[in-house]
């Protein structure tokens, strides 16, 4: 044999043992491979969060790829944030309020349906009306979550945050005063407090504008029930107008002394 044909044989025999370490370590990788996807399977079904967190990505990987977003754009838990609650998942009493409402004050009926939702909610706990809380809502900010009056009562039930900042500790701070659903549970809660001292709606509602020891409460209350008369008409299936919501004029009394809650209305 020639050296060249020696040569030769030694370059094939390379060769075949490279193509076999080739095929070896494929093998050995698909094998990795199938191991480490069984394995991710295994835990998945074990940790459905995970499951969960998993698809929650490639969604809004997806959703990146199609509207060539960078991912730092897209928030795909956004609307777990919204304070709004689809009208057909109410009773149909409550369905029928949030929509008189919306009507009224043109406001959107899906965050007003979680509002009506939470004013049930808390009248159930409380054994407030809740009519009568959606009616202070209406007479006070309009359903503005980001109403502020000239002395600083804050929010859908203008609540006076600096008087109250205590009862908003639980929920991170005196700023929770313009997440609509905390504003209403506070100022429910200070509500059903007046109620409770004064033996009365009427005197709590006189308390809660400010004028508990004033002859006059520049016909806050009379708004405030004549308000929620016509909700008890709609929540009990009878048609009432809804004109367009004007702003109301409130002539509220000057801050008493004492720690009542002072509401002035933007004239």
């Amino acid at each position: 044999m020639t050296a060249l044909q020696e040569m030769g044989q030694g370059l094939r025999t390379i060769a075949r043992q490279i193509s076999q370490m080739f095929f070896a370590t494929i093998h050995n990788g698909f094998a990795l491979l199938g191991l480490a996807v069984l394995f991710a399977t295994i835990a998945l079904t074990a940790r459905p969060e995970l499951r969960q967190a998993g698809e929650t990505q490639l969604l809004g990987w997806l959703h990146n790829r199609h509207f060539g977003l960078p991912s730092a754009e897209v928030e795909p838990v956004a609307v777990e944030r919204a304070t709004a609650v689809h009208p057909k998942e109410l009773s149909k009493q409550q369905a029928a309020v949030a929509y008189w409402l919306s009507k009224k004050y043109r406001v959107a009926p899906e965050p007003l349906s979680a509002l009506v939702l939470e004013a049930y909610e808390i009248g159930r706990r409380t054994d407030i009306d809740p009519l009568l809380l959606l009616s202070v809502m209406a007479i006070e900010s309009g359903f503005n979550p980001f109403a502020q009056s000239p002395v600083g009562a804050q929010g859908l039930m203008q609540v006076m945050t600096r008087v109250h900042s205590d009862k908003y500790e639980p929920f991170g701070g005196q700023l929770a005063a313009f997440d609509p659903v905390t504003n209403l549970r506070v100022g429910a809660r200070v509500l059903h407090e007046y109620i409770q001292r004064d033996g009365s709606i009427e005197g709590g509602l006189r308390r809660y504008v400010g004028a508990a020891h004033l002859p006059n409460d520049g016909g806050y209350v009379a708004k405030v029930m004549a308000e929620h008369g016509r909700l008890t008409q709609v929540a009990g299936g009878r048609p009432v107008p809804t004109h367009t919501a004007q702003p109301i004029p409130v002539n509220a009394p000057a801050k008493p002394a004492g720690d009542e809650t002072l509401v002035l209305l933007n004239s």
